[in-house]
Order: C-alpha cells, then structure tokens, then sequence
C-alpha cells in the first residue's frame, strides 16, 4: 500500500465518522425538544438578535430570580 491509498481510506471513514456524528447530533437536539421542551433552534436567534433592546431568549419571571438568589445566598 502506498500512501495515496492510506490517504483514501483515511478520507472515507473520517466522512463516514463525521457523518454519524452530524446524525447523532441531529438526533439529540429533536429528541431534547420532545422530552424537555428545549428548543435549540431558538438560541441560534441569539448571534442575529444581539441588540440590547431586544427581547431575550428565555424570559425569567422574578420569582425565579429570587429563587436562584436566595440560593446562590
């Protein structure tokens, strides 16, 4: 074997590896957004919606704020 074949054989599982990844990926963001209602795709609003007028991407009510103060306290 010569290395222009090693080279070959590296590319294709190297795709081949990546394409799984990409896949499984895929998978965990639908699965995440069924089980825990977390929807991905609205963080990626974030890099467009940066403005500091704008609204932001998860709303935390007061109560919660509280919540998290009294116990970081």
């Amino acid at each position: 074997m010569d290395i222009a074949t090693l080279q070959a054989y590296g590319y294709f599982f190297l795709t081949g590896f990546l394409v799984v990844v990409l896949y499984s990926y895929i998978y965990y963001l639908y699965t995440a957004k069924k089980k825990h209602g977390t929807d991905f795709e609205n963080y990626s609003n974030m890099a467009l919606k940066d403005d500091i007028t704008d609204e932001p991407v998860n709303k935390v009510s007061d109560e919660e704020t509280k919540k998290v103060g009294d116990k970081n306290e």
